[in-house]
């Protein structure tokens, strides 16, 4: 690894001790030295509204700051909870902003950058919610990484009393993520 990337990094839940932003606080700790993942909140995204949503800059500014910090990035990195076998209305409100173009001369942040999806969840792993997330992606041509795969079962064995993944083998799993999503995004550039 030699040349560097910068990695938008979010998870789709709203509690601080959740067992997804554990996901990417773990995939911060294990990043290698050529990738720098910078942490976004989706707190502070207003529910989306098309009578907000005017031409660049008349936008909210939380909206504003989450385009900026998506189209300066390289990659995404996205850990989604499974809400009623599909992803959370955090995680779709975020991506319904970024997926508009936000000015005559921009196109949609996301739009056909690299990316990886991981999450933590119950029996099945956020299999059905990572499925949904790749079809609602396909919208901005998004290239999501095939594999590895990361779905964390019953993740409440995972971590510890403050979310954060303790368990190797899910460290393991979220490392090997990153690692390839940086050598995807290296072929991409090419």
């Amino acid at each position: 690894m030699s040349e560097h990337i910068t990695v938008a990094a979010f998870a789709g839940s709203l509690r601080r001790k959740s067992h997804n932003r554990g996901l990417v606080r773990a995939a911060v700790e294990l990043a290698p030295p050529e990738v720098t993942i910078n942490v976004i909140d989706l707190a502070p995204i207003p529910l989306y509204n098309g009578e907000l949503d005017g031409p660049w800059p008349a936008k909210p500014q939380p909206v504003m700051d989450f385009i900026e910090q998506l189209a300066a990035a390289d990659a995404f990195l996205m850990a989604t909870p499974e809400y009623n076998y599909s992803v959370t209305g955090v995680l779709k409100n975020a991506l319904d902003w970024a997926s508009r173009q936000p000015g005559p001369d921009r196109p949609p942040a996301l739009q056909g950058k690299p990316a990886a999806i991981m999450g933590a969840g119950g029996r099945y792993g956020t299999v059905r919610a990572q499925a949904h997330l790749r079809y609602i992606l396909l919208h901005n041509d998004v290239k999501v990484l095939n594999k590895p795969e990361v779905m964390v079962v019953r993740s409440g064995d995972a971590v510890d009393s403050e979310g954060n993944i303790i368990d190797q083998h899910v460290r393991n799993q979220v490392s090997e993520l990153v690692h390839a999503l940086y050598k995807w995004t290296i072929q991409l550039r090419k």
